[in-house]
This record gives C-alpha cells, structure tokens and sequence, in this order.
C-alpha cells in the first residue's frame, strides 16, 4: 500500500485496466503546433536508438452528444524522468464519437527505452459540450468546473503505465498505445438550472499496450499517400479527428492499411470490393482524401481494412454531410437527430437536429456491402452518413436542412440495446424481442416510429421491439438479460421485423460499472464487510444507483437483492480510498476492505463508490478489478 498527494487543482481518476494507479479528493459538501515527437529533455540519437510508436484515441459509451475538446499535447515520460512529445498538432477531438470505435492519432519516432507514465492536455475554454435531460432533450452546458467548483479551462490528466501497459519502445518493433478517456466515468453534469446545466470534471484515463480484446473497429483518416497493388495494400498520410485534408504535411506520420479479397470499398461512390477496389484508389489523385475502417492486427503488428473510403465518399472532401440517426420521417423529408455536420473544406461542427430531403435519384447504400438501396430502405432509427448541399437559416444556424435528393445517402451499422422480453428460435420474422432502450446515443422515446410497420398497427413499438437474429446461437439469451445489437433497420412501411441484427452482443460479458453515492454521507455504505467480499448498503442512497453496461442502464433499487462485491481470482485488484486530498491505493482486497473498516471507525464517512469489473445478475454479484470508495470527515 501507498499514499499519492493529489497535485492538481480538478478532480482526477486515472487507471490503466488491470493496472492502474487512482488518486483524487472528495469533501462532505454536497491549431497550435510543436515540432512532432520533441523532446522536453533532450535525447540525441548519438544517446539513444529510436522505435515507432503507434497512438490511438477512443472513448467509452455514455450519455453525450458531442463531447468536443481541444487535446492541446500528448506527451510520455521515460523512467530517467525525459519527456517525450508524441502530438505534433493541437486537435479538436469529439469524443462522444468514439464509443464504438478507435481512431488513429499519430504514428511517432520516439527514442527507445521504457516509459513510466502518459500525459494528455486538454482545453476547455472553446469546449463544445453537450447532453441528454431524463426528458432526452440535448442541453449545451453552460459551465465546466473541477469537484471543487473552480472553472476549468485546461486539465492535465497522466496514466501511469505498468504491469500489462509496460511501455517500452525498441528499434524495429511498433508498439500500439491505447488511450481510453471515459467520458461517464470522467464527467457528471447537474442539471440543477436545466436551463445552464454544469459540467463536473473528473478526468479518467485508460492506457493500454497492444489490447486485443477491444470490441470496436478502429479508423484511419488521412490523404492517399501511394498504392501498392502487388502488396495488397495503400499508405495513408494521417490527419486524424478534424485536421484539416488540405494540409499535407506528415506531422501525424504515415500508416499502411493492408487490404484483402474482402475489403469492401466505396471511392468517389463507386463501390468496389477487393481487387478491383484496390486498382481503383491507384488511378486516384496523389494526396485523395481516404478514411480506412478495420482491424489492428498484432504479431506482427498491422492494420487491415474491411471498409475503405475515398475521393468524393469522405466527409468534408466536395459535398456537404451530415451524419446522425433517424428520429422521424414523412415522406421524403426525414428528421435526423445528433447531427455532426461537415462543411466542405472540413469545417466541423454539431447540431441538434438536422432536416434532410432525399428523392428517387437518391443514391442509397449500406455499410458493410457493395448493393445499391433505394429510398424507402431509410426508416426511423436509421444511422446514417448523407452528402448533398446544406442551407442553414439566416437568422437561426441551428435551423439546418440538407438537400440529398440528387446526393447519397450510406445506411451505417446501428447499434440498439435494451433488455428481453421473449427469446422464440422458431420465429421466421422476429426471433427476439426487446424492451428497448436506445438506439445509438438517444433513448427510445425520442423516436417517432409512426409509418414504419406494414400497416399502422404493425408500427414499431419500443416496449416490444422485434429484431430478426437470423441463424445467430440465442442459447445464453434469457428474459430480462441486457443486450446490445448492431445491425440495420428494417425498411420504412415493412415492419415487421423491425431491425435485422448482424451481431448480439450479451451486455453481462462486458466491463460493468457501478455508480453509487450516499447522501448524505455514511458511516455505513456497507451491509457486511469481510475479507471475501463487501455488500452494499442501499439505504439513503443519493443521486447515483446505477449499473451501466454500454448504454444499458440498471438501476440498483430494482434489482432483488443489493449486489455483493467479490475480487477477482486470487484476491488481486486496483482499490482506492480517498480521503484528505490523499488516495491510499492497495492491490489485496483484504488489506482495502481491513483499511475501510479502520477509516469507519475513526469517524469517516464514505460520499461515492465507483467500480469497474463484471455483474452477475442471477447472484447479484459484481466481480470487481477497480474499486475507489470516497471518504470524507462529517463537517463541524
């Protein structure tokens, strides 16, 4: 066990999954440039020998519509204490994207060696922040501020890394380095004035080192650097996020997408696949705009591409897009809500809601295959990528209506979770249905489904959700079981089924983490406390009572018995108590539960719990790798 003092002036929670070091404070009251990987302490290569770093972004799911910051530096420490600079670029990044996928950042030559910890700058003053009420209305928030209440304007946030997320860089070896910024576990908002709601900060940072078990495909963006057909692959100059396509400098490096008989590809809205997709981006331009989606590969490390896009397919090259998902339709005019809009020339920004007009010369097709739809193939729920030409009201630019009637129109995987209601293998139409909860990022009530169904009655109902899962093993799906979907919506007027899924996921095989606070503060978050395990107590509970496994939201007071907290196997695990702007981190789960009956003792309260690990609904039981219990002195 150890103590780290909290030196910075917001609220922080940094862990490195299965290795992580957490410290923050709880009280009782309620386009700038640098030259690309510098060296803060310099390191000649006289010194030292280089290797290549590989760095992606993602984000783990929540409850935000956009969530756009300015990452202002990334930097790593090596264990002499030099500091290495990997970010050539300051970036806009909008977070809220990134739930369902990785985004390459920036590919660096660093010098060789180990490194102890990652740094990453962030930027508030220009945020563009934005949530979902209980009523699913998006709110802008109003203000940022630190647990303390202090405004923020810029937040360093450092993820050491160790044990499995052991850094170390050696000539000829690439090394891929994750970072996870967790956008609900990192950030509250009060709602308290709906009208300006506030923005909490507490920074939460996952690092990982050559993970291969992440769910999420990953996503180079950039400009077409060369083709090499015989190789079966194409390299691409990185401008990550928003960067700018006209600017062709390799300040973010350059990555080869390697390609396969597979690959499905869509340049200039031409779709090709294999092959044949390949020989079509080598009669591109030099410097094309390109965005790569597939899977990063290891042993030896490398990405290959299922999806490629180029030319005049990619956001921001010569059409205006939008890309969003479908709330509401009549006719050809369709309602699309969470819109992000990219402007030619790659002029990002974020609305609401979006109207789009689309017609019969609307060219239609679908992520993941190279067939052609047509019009009524859009139906509500729908997520979607258009291009076309966009108008926004003089006098209101939130009021903004694309015109795809002479434009494209590319259905994406959408992904829909909820909780069962009845599994039947023998259906031909629908052999699950689900209490649904949300599709994408917006919870099912926002969701006009008027016009979807064969006939009125027909319509989609989100109560009893119908999903056709095809030859797919619904052995281990049970009646009220949480699960998440991806996979397309069914055509407007031919419910049902309602949605056709390519891919079920069970929600209870995947990371579970646990919210709760007392309020007020109490001597007795526990029910019972042992060297085997802790019980929550789930009297006097405060604002937060939630199990969250993607966007499926469980609450603790509905379920039969309050859930027990074990360790993982062996005892081992990441368990933090603050108290007295210090966090005391231990890694044996009887040492941390002896610590917490200690601190009880002697007058501690605890204020919020929060754990990170998996929930096993027929026992109650959350299987627990990261635990931080807030402890605070009751005031005078």
């Amino acid at each position: 066990m150890y103590a780290i003092r909290n030196t910075f002036n917001s609220f922080l929670f940094l862990f490195i999954l299965l290795s992580s070091l957490s410290f923050g404070l709880w009280g009782c009251g309620d386009g700038d440039s640098s030259d690309a990987a510098s060296v803060t302490t310099p390191v000649t290569a006289s010194e030292v020998e280089s290797g290549d770093l590989v760095v992606s972004l993602t984000d783990a799911a929540g409850d935000y519509s956009t969530y756009t910051v300015d990452v202002l530096s990334l930097t790593l420490t090596r264990a002499n204490g030099e500091v290495v600079s990997v970010l050539p670029l300051s970036t806009s990044i909008d977070f809220a994207q990134y739930t369902e996928m990785t985004e390459f950042l920036t590919v660096a030559t660093v010098p060789s060696g180990t490194y102890v910890s990652a740094t990453m700058t962030l930027d508030y003053e220009s945020a563009d922040i934005r949530v979902e009420d209980e009523t699913g209305a998006i709110l802008q928030v109003a203000s940022v501020q630190d647990e303390e209440g202090a405004p923020v304007s810029t937040l360093e946030i450092t993820v050491q890394l160790e044990g499995r997320s052991r850094l170390t860089i050696a000539p000829g070896i690439p090394v891929h380095l994750m970072l996870d910024f967790d956008l609900q576990a990192s950030n509250h908002v009060d709602f308290a004035n709906p009208a300006a709601p506030a923005l909490t900060v507490e920074p939460f940072l996952v690092a990982d080192v050559d993970f291969t078990n992440v769910n999420k495909s990953h996503r180079i963006r950039g400009l077409l650097d060369n083709v090499d057909i015989d190789g079966g692959s194409f390299s691409v100059i990185l401008r990550p996020f928003y960067c700018s396509l006209a600017d062709t400098h390799k300040l973010f490096g350059d990555r080869s997408v390697i390609t396969t008989d597979e690959t499905l590809f869509n340049i200039d809205n031409v779709s090709y696949e294999g092959n044949d997709g390949l020989a079509a981006m080598d009669g591109l331009d030099s410097l094309a705009p390109v965005v790569a989606i597939g899977e990063l590969k290891f042993d030896p490390l490398r990405f290959e591409a299922t999806e490629v896009y180029a030319g005049s397919s990619v956001p921001g090259a010569n059409l205006d897009v939008i890309s969003g998902w479908v709330t509401e339709r009549s006719g050809d005019t369709l309602t699309v809500k969470g819109a992000s809009l990219v402007r030619r020339g790659n002029r990002f920004s974020f609305n609401d809601q979006v109207t789009l007009l689309i017609g019969d010369e609307t060219v239609v097709t679908r992520q993941t295959g190279s067939d052609t739809y047509d019009k009524y193939d859009i139906s509500i729920g729908q997520h979607i990528t258009a291009f076309g030409n966009m108008t926004m009201s003089d006098t209101d630019p939130q009021t903004v209506m694309l015109d795809a009637s002479s434009g494209y129109v590319r259905m994406m995987l959408t992904t829909v979770r909820g909780t069962v209601n009845s599994v039947d293998e023998t259906d031909q139409l629908a052999q699950l249905d689900i209490d649904l909860q949300s599709i994408g990022k917006f919870q099912a009530d926002l969701f006009d489904f008027t016009g979807t169904g064969t006939e009125t009655e027909n319509d989609a109902d989100p109560e009893y959700y119908e999903i056709f899962t095809g030859t797919m093993d619904l052995s281990d799906i049970y009646e009220d079981a949480p699960v998440k979907l991806k996979g397309f919506v069914e055509p407007f007027g031919a419910a049902p089924a309602d949605f056709s899924a390519y891919t079920l996921i069970d929600d209870t095989d995947i990371k579970t983490f646990l919210k709760i606070s007392w309020d007020p503060a109490t001597e007795t978050p526990f029910t019972e406390i042992s060297a085997e395990s802790l019980v929550l107590n789930l009297e006097g509970v405060g604002r937060l009572h939630q199990l969250v496994r993607g966007h499926v939201v469980s609450d603790l007071l509905d379920l039969p018995e309050a859930p027990t907290v074990i360790p993982d196997e062996g005892g081992e695990g990441f368990y933090t108590l603050n108290h007295d702007g210090t966090a005391e981190v231990y890694s044996d789960f009887e040492g941390f539960t002896d610590a917490v009956e200690e601190f009880i003792g002697e007058g501690y309260l605890a204020r919020r719990c929060n754990i990170v690990g998996q929930f096993d609904d027929a026992t109650s039981t959350l299987t627990a790798e990261v635990i931080t219990i807030g402890l605070c002195i009751p005031e005078e």
